[in-house]
């Protein structure tokens, strides 16, 4: 389908088609759903076809749980999500999920950028060895940007002008994958054009220091606003226990 395909990756390479999902919930039951999620939703989808990229607390946000997943094409991604939503693991596990949640229905359909820019992650239907369950210092930081015009302007921009500026590099660039949900129990942006930009920091004050430098440095701040139609989001995420992206 259009949108799902980047030059140069392959269905193996996690991975051509990513969501990212970000739920409101109840600040009370936010770490029931992350015991549930990651003893109950994580393999249970990745032997469907999916590939669970990283689970989170935001940071900023109680009320808040993120997660991503990635697969091989639209195609996959229907069969998946059909098989688990009316399989079993959810028929058990469903409610008690659904009742820590306010609203799930905050989802970008991503691509990467180019054959460079997916997740260093196995590839989707592979074999995965995830890292031993521990909580862990380390932060993910998400930038969701709306842009005004062309995305691939927007990233060649970003690329070669933000990064370099900001000393940190990105474990991921993505942009809005335009295929049509085929899956529409499950709703997506179909209203947004964004970039994302996901990194890894060591801690709490390397993503600090990474933010910082955009006050340093106002005419790239002047630049990047003349290239947006809102203003952007800007995630700091703690990974869950089970989290493979850590």
């Amino acid at each position: 389908m259009p949108g799902t395909t980047v030059p140069g990756m392959t269905p193996d390479l996690c991975c051509p088609l990513v969501e990212l999902r970000q739920y409101t919930v109840h600040a009370d039951r936010r770490d029931d759903l992350v015991t549930l999620f990651d003893r109950e939703f994580v393999e249970t989808q990745e032997v469907l076809g999916a590939r669970l990229i990283g689970q989170f607390r935001d940071l900023d946000a109680p009320g808040r749980f993120v997660w991503m997943r990635g697969f091989a094409d639209m195609a996959t991604r229907h069969e998946a999500l059909t098989a688990f939503y009316y399989g079993p693991v959810w028929a058990r596990h469903g409610a008690a999920a659904n009742v820590t949640m306010i609203d799930s229905d905050d989802v970008h359909l991503l691509h990467p950028v180019d054959a460079g820019s997916g997740f260093p992650l196995p590839g989707v239907g592979g074999a995965v060895v995830r890292p031993p369950a521990a909580e862990t210092s380390a932060l993910v930081g998400v930038e969701i940007y709306p842009v005004a015009g062309d995305l691939r302007e927007f990233a060649e921009f970003f690329t070669a002008e933000a990064e370099p500026a900001l000393g940190a590099a990105p474990v991921a660039r993505l942009e809005t994958d335009p295929s049509p949900n085929t899956f529409p129990a499950l709703p997506v942006h179909d209203d947004a054009r964004v970039f994302v930009w996901v990194a890894r920091f060591p801690d709490a004050d390397a993503h600090a220091a990474h933010r910082a430098g955009w006050d340093e440095r106002p005419g790239l701040r002047a630049e990047l606003r003349r290239r947006l139609s809102g203003p952007p989001a800007v995630l700091r995420l703690a990974p869950t226990a089970r989290s493979l992206l850590r």
